[in-house]
């Protein structure tokens, strides 16, 4: 088990105070339901990985209910690699035929779920791999012909995670879905996490990356945006300040609030302990996004 200070070369009196800090937020989120999207150099970094597990059982322990969101994009490209088969993207999306879908069905719930709920179950029986066929949590639509079985969430039906969560259970949850014929689609984690955090009714949907959050000058790591609604989010990308591959994260977020979440965030999937940092001190460390307008309580 961890606890909230990564630097083992705190003192007690530092690490006191972080706990004393800490506290007010582990009351105001007790039983609140929190969706993470796990991805990115989080995902494929062992000790990350394991320091997530951690952290994850941490937010259990102490009375939050997690969610976890994975993808699975780079190990679904590695294994595809190996088997001979090349790989076509199209504005950033895999273009994904019967055998892709077949490969990103294996690999994401069969190996890299199956490799979270091991991590966080080496700390306690508490963690349950889905996907988003199981229980018809989540209901596919194709996005576009041209990408095959890539999909879109049509709807999602949350009560599979619901008794999983009134069980003190973990639902790690890959991404993905079914139509109403049963046919499978992949789905982008990042627009999962977003449509289930709202069907919760999430306090929070958290996004780790890898980068710090949104940045008003992207070479510049000093401009970090600690706290924007979604109508400054909306004019950052109208006006090209969010760009590329992050507008599909950002976008997320905002599906995330409009859909019932009290708040996203974006993290650096990166930092050790990023969840803990984020979540129980005063400063956070990421990005968070909120309906408008905003209103005037603290930055948790």
């Amino acid at each position: 088990m961890t606890d909230l200070l990564p630097d083992r070369g705190f003192s007690p009196t530092q690490r006191a105070g972080a706990l004393v800090e800490a506290l007010p937020y582990i009351q105001r989120f007790h039983n609140a339901i929190v969706v993470v999207k796990f991805g990115g150099n989080a995902m494929v970094d062992a000790d990350l990985a394991a320091t997530f597990a951690e952290d994850v059982v941490l937010l259990r322990s102490i009375g939050l209910r997690p969610v976890v969101v994975h993808g699975g994009g780079p190990q679904i490209g590695e294994l595809l690699g190996r088997l001979g088969k090349k790989t076509e993207f199209i504005d950033g999306l895999r273009v994904t035929d019967a055998e892709t879908l077949d490969v990103a069905r294996m690999v994401l719930v069969g190996k890299v779920g199956r490799e979270i709920v091991g991590a966080i179950n080496v700390h306690g029986a508490y963690a349950v791999g889905l996907s988003g066929e199981d229980g018809g949590l989540i209901t596919a639509k194709p996005r576009d012909p041209a990408l095959g079985f890539v999909g879109d969430v049509a709807s999602v039906q949350p009560g599979i995670v619901e008794r999983l969560l009134a069980e003190s259970m973990i639902p790690v949850i890959s991404t993905i879905g079914a139509d109403g014929s049963g046919q499978a689609y992949n789905i982008n984690a990042d627009t999962v996490a977003g449509a289930l955090a709202g069907a919760l009714g999430a306090e929070k949907a958290i996004y780790l990356t890898d980068v710090p959050g949104l940045l008003a000058d992207v070479d510049d790591l000093r401009s970090l945006i600690a706290r924007a609604t979604i109508t400054e989010v909306q004019a950052m990308i109208k006006d090209g300040t969010i760009s590329g591959g992050m507008i599909p994260k950002v976008e997320a977020c905002i599906k995330a609030v409009e859909s019932g979440a009290a708040s996203a965030h974006m993290l650096d999937g990166r930092i050790p302990h990023v969840l803990l940092l984020e979540l129980f001190t005063d400063a956070g460390i990421g990005t968070m996004i909120l309906k408008d307008p905003v209103t005037n309580e603290g930055r948790a």
